[in-house]
């Protein structure tokens, strides 16, 4: 589990592309600090496993599905991302409870910046939108947020200084991909409520 709290700007050293899968090598000095094989670790809100570790890079192989799903077959050598490692028991939640597994993709449809903070609107999948709601949380590339505006297709985030400064989200520009997370709390509660409906029903 994660806590969508971003602990280092990392980039993308190598990418190797397989039949139905990719391996990437990325270079993190902060999170491969006691890295070890078979360890977790968010990459732009994907949890990727380390497959092999090495000074301040580590590799790790993304599967179909993982590309599919996410914004990750985009990247390339030189690319940055977001990386984060697990929580570990007994220490703060930062942000909000964060898998690691996205949704779906947005994309950078505006950027507002004022003088202190940022407001960047994010297009949002049509199948996503009952769990995004205002004041709530969600995970863009591995990011806990949260939402000032939710519409029918879209929502907004208010970005502050450190995080455009040590997050992808600082100079991802409109039209750039980015990978969802909503709160897994709201799909555990729509699942619960639906078995009651359905439980009434008969």
């Amino acid at each position: 589990m994660f806590t969508g709290i971003v602990e280092e700007l990392g980039e993308i050293t190598a990418v190797e592309t397989l039949d139905d899968a990719c391996r990437f090598r990325l270079r993190g000095p902060v999170v491969t600090q006691g890295a070890r094989h078979g360890d977790s670790i968010a990459v732009n809100g994907v949890c990727l496993t380390v497959v092999d570790h090495e000074g301040d890079e580590f590799t790790a192989d993304v599967m179909a599905e993982t590309l599919k799903r996410s914004s990750l077959g985009a990247l390339k050598a030189g690319s940055r991302v977001n990386l984060e490692r697990p929580m570990a028991v007994g220490e703060r939640l930062g942000g909000h409870i964060v898998q690691g597994h996205v949704d779906g993709t947005g994309e950078i449809l505006e950027r507002k910046p004022s003088e202190h903070w940022e407001i960047v609107k994010i297009s949002l999948p049509a199948d996503l939108t009952r769990y995004v709601v205002e004041k709530g949380s969600i995970t863009v590339d591995g990011i806990s947020l949260t939402v000032v505006d939710a519409g029918p297709d879209h929502f907004t985030v208010s970005l502050i200084p450190t995080t455009l400064d040590l997050t992808t989200l600082g100079h991802k520009q409109p039209g750039d991909p980015v990978n969802l997370e909503v709160d897994v709390i709201a799909k555990y509660v729509e699942r619960m409520l639906g078995d009651r409906a359905q439980g009434a029903g008969r």
